[in-house]
C-alpha cells in the first residue's frame, strides 16, 4: 500500500502543452473516420466529455484525498455503483427500469465484496476508508463489474431470442462476459503492461513489487466481473419473460 500512496509524489507532471501532443495522433484518427463515414460526433462528444470529466475529478479527489470522514468516501463509492449500473445498461433494447434494479445489486454486490476482500485484506489501508486506496481500487472493480453486466445482459438476450433454455442461454452469456477479462489474463505481461503496472513502473517503483500489485488486480477485476454477471444472470431469471423480446418481436 505504501508504494501506491507514494507514487504521486514520484511521478513526473505532465505540462499541458505537452499533453496536448496527445490529441495530435487522436485527430488523425478522428479525421480518418470523418472521411470514411462522414459521422465522427460520437467520437468527439466521447474525447470532450472524458476531458472534462477527468479534469474535474481531479480537482475533487485533491479535496477528497484530503477529507477525513468515511461518509464521504462511502458516499462516492454509492455513485459509482449508481452510475455504473446505469451505464452497463446502456446499449440493452429493453427498459433500464426493469434491469436497473438487477444490475444494481449484482454489480453492488458482486464488486462490493471484492473492494472489501482487496482493501481489507490485501492492503489492509491505515484509516481502512483511506480513499488513495479505496477510491481508485474501487473505480476499476466496478467498471469491470459494469462491462460484464452489459456483455451478458446482451448475450442472454440473443441467445434466448434464438430459443435457446434459459439454462443454455445463461452458460453462453458468462463465457461471454468474461471474454475481455479472459483475454487480458493471457496477454499481461507479454502482449501489453497494464496501467496500474506501467504506471508504478514509470514512477520509479520496482518491477517486480509492480507485477505483485498487478497481480492482485488482475484477481480483483476477474473476481468482480465474474460474481457480478453470475449474480446479474441469476437474478435476472424470474424477469426474462419481461425482458426478452419472443422471435415474434
Amino acid at each position: 500500500m505504501e508504494m501506491i500512496l507514494e507514487m504521486a509524489d514520484a511521478t513526473h507532471t505532465i505540462p499541458l502543452t505537452d499533453l496536448a501532443l496527445a490529441l495530435v495522433p487522436v485527430a488523425s484518427v478522428v479525421a480518418i473516420l470523418h472521411i470514411w463515414s462522414r459521422d465522427a460526433r460520437e467520437t468527439l462528444y466521447g474525447f470532450a466529455r472524458m476531458i472534462l470529466q477527468l479534469s474535474l475529478i481531479g480537482y475533487f479527489l485533491v479535496y477528497l484525498f484530503a477529507a477525513e470522514t468515511p461518509w464521504l468516501v462511502i458516499a462516492v463509492l454509492a455513485i459509482m455503483a449508481l452510475v455504473s449500473s446505469w451505464i452497463s445498461l446502456r446499449t440493452t433494447k429493453f427498459s433500464r427500469r426493469t434491469l436497473y434494479p438487477i444490475a444494481l445489486c449484482s454489480i453492488t454486490l458482486g464488486g462490493g465484496a471484492v473492494l472489501a476482500v482487496i482493501t481489507q485484506g490485501v492492503l489492509r489501508p491505515d484509516p481502512w476508508f483511506t480513499p488513495q486506496v479505496i477510491i481508485p481500487l474501487a473505480g476499476m472493480i466496478f467498471a469491470a463489474s459494469m462491462n460484464s453486466v452489459s456483455l451478458a445482459a446482451e448475450r442472454l438476450a440473443a441467445e434466448m431470442r434464438r430459443g435457446d433454455s434459459y439454462q443454455a442461454a445463461r452458460s453462453v452469456a458468462l463465457k461471454a462476459a468474461l471474454i475481455p477479462i479472459t483475454n487480458s489474463l493471457f496477454a499481461v505481461g507479454l502482449v501489453s503492461l497494464p496501467g496500474m503496472m506501467t504506471g508504478q513502473i514509470l514512477s520509479g517503483v520496482s518491477p517486480l513489487v509492480a507485477a505483485r500489485y498487478q497481480i492482485m488486480v488482475m484477481c480483483m477485476m476477474f473476481a468482480a466481473a465474474g460474481l457480478s454477471a453470475t449474480l446479474f444472470l441469476l437474478f435476472i431469471r424470474r424477469h426474462t419473460e419481461e425482458v426478452v423480446p419472443t422471435k415474434a418481436d
